[in-house]
């Protein structure tokens, strides 16, 4: 699977469960919290940590893991926030210089 495909794969899972919320769904949780997008965002800010010291423990390992794990509650922390990641996508294209 490519990169994009899998990208694209935990979007779609990440919309149905918004979409269809299934008990017992780590990410229907997170969604449906009661402290709404914040929950999101502390996720976002615990993995960003996480990533943080992995990278200064030069762990190829856990650094791989830990920007997974960063990326995953991005793209919730973007539903939450009523954000499709296309316009993330045409931000950083914007940006190429030819």
């Amino acid at each position: 699977m490519t990169s994009s495909a899998i990208l694209e794969e935990l979007w779609t899972i990440i919309e149905d469960r918004a979409a269809h919320p299934v008990e017992g769904s780590y990410t229907t949780h997170i969604l449906t919290h009661r402290k709404g997008v914040d929950k999101a965002l502390e996720k976002v800010g615990e993995e960003s940590v996480e990533f943080i010291i992995a990278i200064k423990n030069k762990e190829p390992k856990a650094i791989a893991s830990e920007a997974a794990d960063l990326l995953f509650h991005t793209l919730i922390a973007l539903k939450a926030a009523g954000v499709d990641p296309s316009a993330v996508y045409a931000e950083l294209e914007s940006r190429r210089k030819p």
